[in-house]
């Protein structure tokens, strides 16, 4: 049987490198808009490194180094390859939400990213790379409209901080340059960021009320108690399905023609948290009397109410998000 020897420089890489692991993970996850793509290619980022470490002169920060590798990754990886869209970036809403529905299972949809893995927990709120406000939802989708260089100086000036020549070092260009690739950058993604993003969020207290309110809707099927809840001009959009609604009366008349939900304790809600937002796991009852996962929720709440959902209908996600892929029958609706 071969021994492997480990040296001790890798015994040091490892001490030194695995800190910056769930920074770089949210890194990867504004480059490519998938969380499961992010993942591999944190991995390939300190296979790389690892691998490379006996040669680290030291003449940047480990960090600094680390984010080159996983830039360089990212770009490679996003050769030839389109954008992640959501379905609001696709087209305009149907006037008619009982409608026959449009899916595009082909289409490499945008996910969402899990806050404990990209670092946008409550609990720091204050650091660079944990701020809620760079992996939001809408955000990483207008991210999406930037060509991979844009994207790539975009990140690592205005969210990461890094100065423009280590940004030229990493990409390989002039500062120059990368000033005129932010400059670009910043117009489009003006352009593509929704006007929600300006409105600051609800109290806490009234946040967990609405959010109170909003899983005893559900849950009992009050088709007018979830009206109520979304604010006049509110968006609703489901991938892989092209169809999306705007409007609060749109959206009950959605789930009330789409949903297979037909009363009171068919959905069970599963709180969880994604992109710095609320989330939630909506599982349906089977005939079986079990709840199902049926699609994951990412909610936006504001003053006025709840202005968009995405709910992601790739079951995959719960894996990622810690939820069970079935609850056990209840006796009776809890």
């Amino acid at each position: 049987m071969t021994t492997v020897v480990e040296h001790p420089f890798q015994r040091d890489f490892a001490t030194l490198a695995d800190p910056y692991r769930r920074e770089l993970m949210a890194h990867c996850y504004r480059m490519l808009g998938s969380v499961h793509d992010a993942e591999d290619l944190v991995q390939e980022t300190y296979l790389r490194a690892w691998r490379a470490y006996d040669r680290f002169e030291g003449r940047s920060s480990l960090r600094t180094w680390l984010y080159r590798i996983a830039t360089s990754a990212c770009l490679t990886a996003l050769e030839g390859r389109g954008r992640r869209p959501l379905p609001t970036g696709l087209g305009g809403p149907t006037s008619e939400p009982e409608g026959a529905l449009v899916e595009r299972s082909e289409v490499p949809w945008l996910e969402p990213a899990p806050d404990t893995v990209v670092g946008a927990e409550d609990s720091d709120p204050g650091t660079v790379v944990a701020s809620r406000e760079s992996v939001r939802l809408a955000f990483i989708a207008a991210l999406q409209y930037l060509p991979p260089r844009q994207r790539a100086v975009l990140v690592l000036r205005d969210v990461l901080k890094f100065r423009a020549a280590e940004v030229a070092g990493a990409l390989g260009v002039s500062t120059t340059a990368v000033n005129s690739l932010l400059q670009r950058a910043r117009v489009q993604l003006d352009q593509a960021m929704p006007r929600e993003e300006d409105i600051t969020e609800p109290a806490a207290s009234d946040q967990r009320e609405l959010l109170d309110r909003y899983v005893a809707a559900f849950e009992n099927y009050d088709i007018p108690a979830i009206v109520e809840l979304f604010s006049a001009d509110a968006v609703w959009e489901m991938p892989p399905f092209l169809t999306w609604v705007r409007g609060a009366e749109n959206i009950g008349r959605l789930v009330a023609t789409q949903c297979p939900a037909k009363g009171p304790g068919d959905q069970l809600l599963i709180s969880s948290a994604a992109n710095g937002q609320p989330a939630f796991g909506l599982y349906m009852r089977d005939e079986n009397g079990a709840h199902r996962a049926f699609h994951l929720q990412v909610l936006t709440v504001t003053p006025s109410g709840i202005t968009h959902v995405a709910a992601f209908f790739d079951t995959t996600l719960f894996a990622t998000f810690g939820l069970p892929e079935a609850l056990p029958a209840l006796p009776q609706h809890r």
